[in-house]
């Protein structure tokens, strides 16, 4: 199956291009944030309730800033001469790992606002940014990014427009879809933390957590091994966020080991 090229444009309003990218990224959160409102309502019903609705908007503006300037600051020779365009988020430049960055800061103020352990927070947080990241990554099918290296196969790809493909790449036309691929391992990462979270949730808190963390490194990893768009590179071979998945993925093994160890609620 060839995937054609998408317009990226979804309407104008007067002189204002709406993107698809914006509203894909838009009902991400959304679908995110009700989900993890209602899996936290559901298990902790001593707390108040709706907590993560309430705390909404410290957890998009820290998730949406941590993105856009963990991005920024990966490509400070463009973002650093051109300040007003940091600001400018329409057409894409966030990074998931920056926003869980900024994810986790907002937790740990919600935390200390309604006196909650961070991990009954960010235990729910954390298995509904799975499916929220399955939805985001169409934003970048809209942006003819996140694609992988040329397909062999004239019967599977993705068309990406000459003026969005990576040099050295230019006479192919089709290349891997690797955000569809981290799509469909998002949403199967979505529903293993689901049952992760039911089963032991409460039980382990901070399971959860942690092996989203192990999770999608894992998956991150794999996609950054199929990506060629990305330039974000150490001495252009090594990607930076491959690194940074290793860094979740061993902060996420060992605190697996830790809270199944103790066998009680983390704190």
């Amino acid at each position: 199956m060839i995937i054609p090229a998408p317009n990226d444009i979804a309407f104008n309003i007067g002189a204002i291009s709406i993107y698809y990218y914006g509203i894909i990224m838009a009902g991400a959160i959304f679908v995110a944030l009700i989900a993890a409102n209602f899996l936290f309502n559901k298990t902790y019903p001593q707390y108040k309730k709706d907590i993560v609705l309430e705390s909404a908007p410290i957890i998009i503006i820290l998730g949406i800033l941590g993105a856009r300037l963990y991005f920024c600051c990966l490509n400070p020779h463009y973002y650093f001469t051109r300040p007003l365009e940091i600001l400018d988020i329409r057409e894409g430049g966030l990074s998931i790992h920056g926003g869980i960055i900024g994810g986790i800061l907002s937790i740990l103020w919600i935390m200390k606002k309604y006196k909650i352990g961070f991990f009954k927070l960010i235990d729910p947080v954390a298995c509904a940014t799975a499916l929220g990241q399955a939805i985001g990554r169409w934003g970048n099918y809209f942006n003819s990014e996140a694609y992988g290296l040329p397909t062999a196969s004239q019967k599977w790809g993705l068309y990406i427009p000459i003026k969005d493909r990576v040099s050295q790449y230019s006479n192919y036309s089709f290349f891997h879809p690797t955000f569809l691929y981290e799509s469909i391992l998002d949403l199967i990462a979505f529903f293993v933390l689901l049952y992760i979270f039911k089963k032991f949730g409460k039980k382990y808190a901070g399971l959860t957590f942690f092996a989203y963390l192990t999770i999608y490194g894992v998956i991150r990893f794999f996609i950054e091994n199929l990506r060629i768009d990305s330039e974000l590179n150490i001495g252009g071979v090594i990607p930076i966020a491959g690194l940074v998945s290793v860094f979740f993925i061993i902060i996420g093994i060992t605190g697996i080991f830790y809270t199944l160890k103790h066998n009680k609620t983390v704190r």
